[in-house]
């Protein structure tokens, strides 16, 4: 099965894994459910969040909170985003100004590197669909 989305009733779905894992997908406005477009945004902050995760906790404590919020850019009628925009919010009041610009530094460079979902969006790639025809 490895990753598959699933219609459950009229503008609604769910995404599974082979893990157990859903969400649940529709149409933007669609109570109880994230738009595609909102998963891709999340998709993105999570990204950068589970990069940065060590990192953060490393320095501003093992049991520190911390929240990445998202926007996204989109013309009015367009139907793609022009940017995503991933803020972190983490209390840093801990750490001098040196510590704070190193640890910024560091989050920025991992998330370069290693986010799969960043570099991909800044990459631009083929996206492929199929539909049976017999």
């Amino acid at each position: 099965m490895a990753l598959e989305v699933q219609r459950e009733g009229k503008h609604v779905f769910v995404g599974r894994n082979e893990r157990g894992a859903d969400v649940r997908l529709g149409r933007k406005g669609q109570e109880g459910v994230f738009s595609p477009a909102e998963l891709l945004q999340i998709a993105a902050a999570g990204c950068a969040a589970v990069t940065a995760e060590e990192l953060i906790t490393r320095r501003v404590g093992e049991d520190s909170k911390f929240r990445v919020g998202v926007t996204a850019d989109r013309r009015e009628d367009a139907w793609e985003l022009d940017a995503v925009h991933v803020a972190f919010d983490v209390d840093v009041a801990a750490l001098d100004a040196d510590q704070r610009e190193a640890l910024a530094g560091a989050v920025d460079r991992a998330i370069e590197r290693l986010c799969t979902v960043s570099r991909t969006l800044k990459k631009g790639i083929p996206v492929t669909e199929s539909f049976p025809t017999a």
